[in-house]
């Protein structure tokens, strides 16, 4: 079956996300001389949504879409071949004489038109997406008052009150955003303290426009056609009911692992892939690499270097001799 495939319609590898991590394999397979191809559904994943980035050496500030640009504009500058396409299926294929194992890549494009690709590696990229809050009418109000992106959505709420539910990075991020435009933002955090960075928490706490509510969870949206108010687990001012017509969910991200799942490779108890030292899998000629690893600091920077390490990986699967060289499984 797969000994018809012509070889210059197989690739030396696919990578699988076109975020950061998934951009820097492409960059650096070209440069190693390998046939590579990206596949992902947004060029630059969530980190276009990101507002200012201020840890990425090189850049004191810049905005996440403004990044991700340099880094489209990298791999133009090499020929990195991006598809923007969302991968719906993969299978492992073997029997290849001296192609050894292969995989088939099911993609379809924003038409709605179906493709296969078949490689000689992988690299799973696939990164995160945002995790929902699981709020009564949450999904209902979706769209009309409840957002998941800041910076996408800041604008629309000039001088109205706006709340964020999260404690982390991405929640002070957003609220320190969100202030530039609303009367007043409330910050909703579940816990007794916030888990961002110290000089983000800072800029709210000096920021007269914010209020932040510890030990507060948001139980409800409220509103028919629009959202009206929250519904708070911990009363604010003798009032479970908070009147915002904004609220921004920033609790964090969900991996989007389950491409690997459905090829066998292994996660772990939070589903990430688990990969070893070298980016490597269980599975022999995958890799993985960004926020969809197992990996504690999941930051662009960290991200990048997986990427990297992926793609060399690749490059020394490639050019190893034998139908199947499985010396580069994760060491147990």
């Amino acid at each position: 079956m797969t000994d018809t495939i012509p070889p210059q319609d197989i690739y030396d590898v696919i990578i699988v996300g076109a975020g950061s991590a998934g951009m820097a394999a492409g960059i650096y397979s070209v440069r190693f001389g390998l046939k590579a191809l990206v596949l992902g559904k947004v060029v630059g994943g969530l980190l276009n949504e990101s507002h200012n980035v201020e840890n990425y050496p090189g850049y004191a500030s810049i905005p996440g879409l403004d990044l991700m640009m340099k880094f489209k504009e990298h791999c133009d500058h090499l020929n990195v071949p991006i598809k923007e396409e969302w991968v719906t299926a993969a299978q492992s294929i073997t029997g290849h004489g001296q192609h050894g194992t292969l995989y088939r890549i099911a993609a379809e494009d924003e038409a709605g038109a179906k493709h296969e690709y078949t490689g000689r590696t992988l690299i799973l990229a696939m990164g995160t997406k945002h995790r929902k809050l699981g709020a009564k009418n949450e999904e209902r109000l979706s769209g009309r008052g409840v957002s998941y992106c800041a910076t996408c959505d800041a604008a629309f709420y000039k001088n109205v009150p706006v709340a964020i539910v999260g404690g982390g990075d991405s929640a002070a991020q957003a609220g320190d955003l969100v202030a530039q435009f609303a009367s007043h933002v409330y910050m909703l955090v579940r816990k007794e303290k916030m888990r961002a960075e110290p000089i983000n928490v800072q800029r709210l706490e000096q920021n007269p426009k914010v209020t932040i509510l510890y030990n507060t969870n948001a139980l409800e949206a409220l509103g028919d056609k629009m959202l009206t108010g929250i519904k708070l687990s911990t009363p604010y001012n003798g009032s479970d009911i908070l009147p915002v017509e904004g609220m921004f969910v920033e609790i964090g991200h969900d991996v989007q692992s389950e491409l690997a799942a459905q090829l066998g490779v292994e996660l772990n108890d939070h589903k990430e892939i688990k990969i070893d030292s070298e980016s490597r899998t269980n599975l022999p000629g995958v890799y993985a690499a960004g926020d969809v690893a197992d990996r504690p600091y999941k930051q662009a920077i960290t991200g990048v270097a997986e990427g990297v390490v992926a793609a060399f990986g690749a490059y020394s699967r490639i050019k190893k001799p034998g139908p199947d060289n499985g010396a580069d499984v994760k060491r147990g």
